[in-house]
């Protein structure tokens, strides 16, 4: 089955996981298998005045909707694009009195274009929102609860004059949301800033080791000729070689938790069990648990104490972050890598968990020479551990080379940058803004690193000059979030 823009993928029925997506030609790292814009998005609530409403990129000056007061945008160009899905959304809030909740907004927008265009095929749609999953009957009571408050405000939202939906396709459309929502990023795709419905991309089966990623493009409106504008989309993009006839699959969590752990969170959100190879073998899980070996091999009621201490600090962490302590971030990480060095191996993902916790808060309160440090540690445990084409690992890499580039440790900032920048021209490729920004600093330390080789007085010397007129932006506020998952799930 082939549709606008997805000749290259076709629907076919998998043995015991329902649908999913199979390559109808031959894919190399890097390629884009498919685009697909979203079928409908919303910002999240606590957002809804910082973010675009149309392409989802932070602003520091956005235009508000002189109607509703609700909606936010870029420019008039973001602001025209939106009209057609905003319409009924912008008469609904004046007669409401106020913005529901993102679930809401996003069932309404669904609803609306369903009202606009038919449950059918949509274009370049290979399914329609009728057939997508929605597990309601796994739903526990408490989600089950959750679901009829959210029907309950749907329809105190839902303008009289609008077609009229029965109880059952509402709550299909909900069920719909809570396990196909994609979490969507700003442009920089340092912060989870929305959640959209893309059919498609829900076709995609999850492997803890997949041959896909998904990266979320915000497009760009910057061009002064309309023809070359390009609209918010995710991309299907393959992570290694991809024969025709190959199932595509792509990662719903993050790979860095043993086996179990995965397999307990894909169960708890997504309702299937894994049976991926990696699962069933539990490849990697010795890594993620490694112990120190050698003469001074720990007991095993070491290693429990030590990981003990390691989940009750992680607590500590999180409510220290939320309060922003984040001296006191730094303290516990500190105190727990003490324990945690002598006992657990360089892989080991509580140290690892610990590693990045305390060299993102060190950067950011610009202690860099420790950051570097730990932040090496990390890049080095994430290597063995990760895919080598990993988004996540990509990002850490580059965090940790401009980590290193602030410590003024050029050799190994630049080093890191280039290894980073190798792996988002797979993930993300050469023109999205991240990668973009990253081709930047590497021409840029490239640069240093000739002038440091040539005269390392004079180098530091401009340094301190260049550091006052600083190109290389301080490290973001540490967010209290962890990775986020592929698909959003409402908290």
């Amino acid at each position: 089955m082939t549709k606008g823009g997805m000749e290259s993928v076709e629907v076919f029925t998998t043995e015991g996981k329902g649908r999913g997506l199979k390559a109808q030609k031959e894919f190399l790292p890097g390629d884009v298998i498919f685009a697909e814009p979203a079928y409908a998005a919303v910002v999240f609530d606590s957002l809804t005045h910082l973010i675009c409403h149309t392409c989802f990129k932070r602003q520091e000056r956005l235009h508000r909707c002189g109607q509703c007061k609700f909606a936010y945008y870029c420019d008039r160009t973001c602001q025209r694009a939106a009209w057609l899905n905003h319409k009924n959304e912008c008469s609904a809030i004046k007669r409401h009195g106020k913005a529901p909740a993102e679930n809401i907004r996003l069932a309404a927008r669904i609803m609306w274009k369903i009202e606009r265009e038919g449950s059918g095929l949509s274009e370049g749609c290979l399914v329609s929102i009728d057939d997508l999953q929605n597990h309601v009957d796994s739903f526990s009571e408490e989600e089950k609860k959750e679901l009829r408050v959210d029907v309950e405000s749907f329809l105190e939202f839902w303008p009289p004059q609008s077609q009229q939906f029965g109880m059952q396709y509402i709550s299909h459309v909900f069920g719909v949301i809570n396990c196909n929502g994609f979490t969507l990023s700003d442009q920089r795709g340092l912060q989870a800033v929305g959640v959209g419905i893309f059919p498609n991309l829900c076709q995609a089966n999850h492997d803890c080791w997949p041959n896909c990623t998904v990266i979320f493009n915000n497009g760009n409106h910057e061009a002064v000729r309309s023809m070359f504008h390009t609209q918010m989309r995710i991309e299907l993009r393959a992570l290694s070689k991809i024969s025709p006839g190959d199932e595509l699959t792509v990662a719903y969590v993050d790979f860095l938790n043993v086996s179990e752990e995965r397999r307990k969170q894909l169960k708890q959100q997504y309702y299937f069990d894994c049976t991926c190879e990696h699962c069933k073998k539990q490849i990697k899980d010795n890594l993620m648990l490694a112990v120190k070996e050698g003469e001074s091999k720990p007991s095993a009621e070491t290693v429990k104490e030590v990981i003990q201490f390691s989940k009750d600090t992680l607590e500590k962490i999180s409510k220290a972050r939320m309060e922003g302590l984040y001296h006191e971030v730094v303290k516990l990480c500190r105190e727990c890598l003490k324990k945690q060095e002598p006992v657990l191996g360089d892989t080991n993902i509580y140290f690892l968990r610990i590693l990045s916790i305390a060299s993102e808060v060190l950067s950011y309160l610009q202690m860099f020479e420790e950051a570097a440090d730990y932040a090496k540690k990390m890049v080095d445990g994430y290597l063995k551990i990760y895919h080598p084409n990993n988004a996540q690992l990509g990002m850490a890499v580059m965090r940790a080379g401009v980590t290193h580039w602030h410590a003024g440790l050029i050799e190994a900032g630049h080093g890191l940058i280039c290894k980073a920048y190798a792996i988002l021209l797979v993930t993300h490729g050469p023109s999205h803004p991240i990668t973009k920004d990253l081709e930047v600093m590497r021409v840029q330390t490239e640069m240093e690193l000739r002038m440091f080789q040539q005269n390392e007085f004079m180098y530091y010397k401009m340094r301190e000059a260049a550091l006052k007129n600083q190109k290389i932006q301080v490290m973001p506020e540490p967010s209290n979030e962890t990775s986020p998952s592929l698909f959003h799930k409402k908290e």
